[in-house]
């Protein structure tokens, strides 16, 4: 049972490089996760602000750009 994960493991001599993509992969998408949530608790507390401020910020709102009639 043990040779036989350890041959699975071993991946038939690429192991290092199949575990080391999954690995990469791994912290990459975590990082990528962690990059949205934190973006997400800014975004949620820049509306907290301006709702808190009265209004929205700007201008008038504006209608989806489209050519002139």
């Amino acid at each position: 049972m043990i040779d036989r994960l350890a041959a699975f493991l071993a991946m038939g001599g690429h192991g290092g490089f199949v575990w080391g993509a999954y690995a990469t992969a791994a912290i990459v998408l975590l990082a990528i996760l962690a990059a949205s949530l934190l973006r997400v608790q800014r975004e949620e507390r820049a509306l907290q602000r301006l709702a808190e401020a009265g209004g929205r910020r700007g201008g008038r709102a504006r209608g989806p750009a489209g050519p002139a009639a």
